[in-house]
């Protein structure tokens, strides 16, 4: 019986090993055909190794347009969204997990039914009022529309129940308030579901396309995914292989802080539970 188990157990292993190695495919050829030559992208795409490594495309790709605008247009994007929905989700979350008051429950169902409107339907409307608040080719078009999240209110509320009552009533004892608790204990006890937010908003943030497509037309003010975008128009016949590049530079800030949060993230998933 404990032999069978074994077996099993490394039979599990393989298998995701093998979903893991297949998911990661995309990634290795998109970083083997950012080195490749022009010529050859199509001609050997089928290769697993350039004939030749050309670190150039990487130059090519910052130098032909402004993508270090680009890049630090979307750290600061990407960063605000990030910090303010982890500020406003929070906050929204302990009200709806720990203060009671009338209509609490209507209230918190009616919030996350937003999450059911389709982003096209509010779009438009948004957009006007960007544009009567004259917010176009601005930071504050791509960063206010997006300063709350129903999803990481209910993420966190959904944790913040797991969390001891018992500790919030001792913190009580000793003179807190709801401000002190919500600072002093629930947000200490829930940094995995803090980091796992975090990384949610940055990605939906960082990998943003339709609404900065909209509000954004100066050069100096896209974000990286226009930028891509605007690199692959500035060739007539595409450079393939330099935007593969340049795929690679904005997937790189993403890949760095899953690997340095990959274990808060996890975490923070695994123990965020459906209690009602």
């Amino acid at each position: 019986m404990k032999r069978r188990k074994i077996l099993a157990d490394i039979a599990t292993y393989l298998i995701l090993s093998a979903v893991g190695a297949s998911m990661l495919v995309p990634f290795g050829w998109m970083i083997v055909a950012s080195l490749r030559d022009k010529t050859e992208f199509f001609r050997q795409a089928g290769s697993l190794f350039p004939s030749g490594i050309h670190w150039e495309n990487y130059v090519q790709a910052w130098t032909t347009v402004p993508f270090g605008a680009f890049f630090k247009n979307s750290v600061i994007v990407a960063v605000c969204v990030t910090v303010s929905q982890l500020l406003t989700s929070s906050m929204a979350a302990y009200a709806f997990a720990r203060v009671r008051f009338k209509g609490r429950d209507a209230l918190f169902v009616a919030y996350l039914s937003t999450m059911m409107v389709p982003a096209q339907v509010t779009m438009i409307p948004l957009f006007i009022m960007i544009v009567k608040l004259r917010w176009v080719d601005s930071y504050a078009a791509l960063i206010v529309p997006f300063l709350a999240s129903a999803y990481g209110c209910f993420l966190l509320r959904q944790f913040f129940l797991t969390i001891p009552q018992e500790l919030e009533d001792a913190a009580r004892i000793d003179g807190c308030g709801h401000w002190s608790t919500y600072w002093r204990i629930i947000l200490p006890l829930s940094k995995p579901a803090l980091s796992a937010f975090g990384i949610i908003a940055f990605l939906g943030s960082w990998n943003s396309f339709i609404w900065p497509l909209i509000v954004i037309n100066r050069p100096t003010m896209k974000t990286i995914p226009i930028g891509l975008q605007s690199l692959q128009g500035f060739y007539g016949d595409a450079n393939w292989a330099v935007l593969m590049a340049g795929a690679v530079i904005a997937a790189l800030p993403m890949l760095i802080l899953f690997f340095l949060a990959q274990k808060q993230f996890i975490e923070g998933i695994t123990l965020t539970g459906l209690k009602a």
